[in-house]
C-alpha cells in the first residue's frame, strides 16, 4: 500500500510540472514579435549612416528645413544634406556631376531639361507642389503699389526679380510684365537676385523698393508686405517637380525619400508654409 501511494503521488507531482511547463512556455511562442525585436536580435552590426543630398529651389528652404527634422527622427541612419538654390543653376550643377540622389525645381522647363538628358527618369519625376507670384514692398513703405503698373511711379526707383535665365521666379515676373506691356519701361529700375531668397533680402533692406517673389517667401517675413498677387493668366504655372537623380549611389533610401514627400502629411507641412497641391 505504501508503495503504491508513492507511485501515485510521484505521477501528480510529474503532471503538475507538465503542466506548469507548458503554461510558462506558451505566452513566450504565440507572442507576435515586432520588426524591430527581429532587427535588433539578427542585426549586431550598427547601420551604417546614408547620406542623401537634396538639390532644392531656394523657396523651399523653410519647409524643406521641418521635414528634414521629421524625417531624420523617423530615420536616424538616413542624413539629408540640401542644397538649396536657383532651379536653373542646380540643374547646371546635376548636368556637369555634383553629387545628388533628388532634385526639386521651382520650374517645370528644368527637371525637363534633365529628363531629356537622360539624368531623370521619366517614371521617377512627377509634379509635386505648385506656388503663386507675388509683388512686394518694405513694410514700412508708403508707396501706393497694387498692380504692375503702379511701378512706374517714380516713388518706385528700383524693383528687384530673379535673374530671368536661371530663377524660375524671375522668368515668371519677365512674363507676367511682359504681357502687360511694362517689361520695356521698367527694365532701367531692375535689379536682379541670383535666387529668390536674395530678391526678399533687396525688398527687406530697402535697397530695393519693390520685388517679385513667391507668395510662400513673402509669408515668411515680417519686414516686407504683399503689395498685390499677380494675375496667374499672365505667366506660366509654377509647378514645383521632384525627382530622382538617375546616377543616385543610394537609390532604395533616394525613392523612400521621394515617395515620402508626395505623402500627407508632407503636404500639410508644404500648406503651411504656403504651397499648393496642383489639380
Amino acid at each position: 500500500m505504501s508503495l503504491g501511494m508513492a507511485l501515485v503521488l510521484a505521477g501528480c507531482g510529474a503532471g503538475a510540472d507538465s503542466a506548469d511547463s507548458s503554461t510558462a512556455v506558451e505566452p513566450v511562442s504565440s507572442a507576435p514579435s515586432t520588426s524591430g525585436d527581429a532587427n535588433s536580435a539578427g542585426n549586431t552590426e550598427p547601420q551604417e549612416t546614408v547620406e542623401l543630398t537634396i538639390s532644392a529651389a531656394a523657396s523651399l528652404t523653410d519647409a524643406m528645413k521641418e521635414i528634414e527634422t521629421n524625417y531624420e527622427l523617423a530615420h536616424p541612419y538616413i542624413e539629408l544634406n540640401f542644397n538649396f538654390g536657383a532651379s536653373g543653376a542646380l540643374q547646371q550643377q546635376i548636368e556637369q556631376g555634383a553629387p545628388a540622389d533628388i532634385f526639386v525645381s521651382a520650374a517645370t522647363k528644368n527637371m525637363n531639361a534633365l529628363v531629356d538628358e537622360n539624368l531623370i527618369a521619366s517614371a521617377d519625376q512627377k509634379n509635386l507642389l505648385q506656388n503663386s507670384l507675388v509683388a512686394i514692398i518694405p513694410a514700412g513703405s508708403e508707396n501706393a503699389v497694387s498692380n504692375e503698373q503702379d511701378l512706374t511711379a517714380d516713388s518706385v526707383k528700383t524693383v528687384a526679380i530673379g535673374i530671368p535665365e536661371s530663377v524660375p521666379a524671375g522668368t515668371y515676373a519677365k512674363e507676367a510684365l511682359t504681357n502687360a506691356n511694362l517689361w520695356d519701361q521698367l527694365e532701367s529700375k531692375l535689379v536682379q537676385g541670383k535666387d529668390v531668397r536674395q530678391v526678399l533680402q533687396y525688398v527687406e533692406t530697402g535697397n530695393a523698393d519693390a520685388g517679385f517673389v513667391y507668395k510662400t517667401d513673402a509669408l515668411t517675413s515680417d519686414q516686407v508686405k504683399i503689395a498685390f498677387e499677380v494675375d496667374k493668366n499672365s505667366y506660366t504655372p509654377a509647378n514645383y517637380p521632384v525627382g530622382i537623380i538617375e546616377g543616385t549611389k543610394h537609390r532604395t533610401e533616394a525613392e523612400q525619400f521621394y515617395v515620402y514627400l508626395q505623402t500627407p502629411e508632407v503636404l500639410d507641412v508644404f500648406a503651411k508654409y504656403g504651397f499648393s497641391v496642383p489639380e
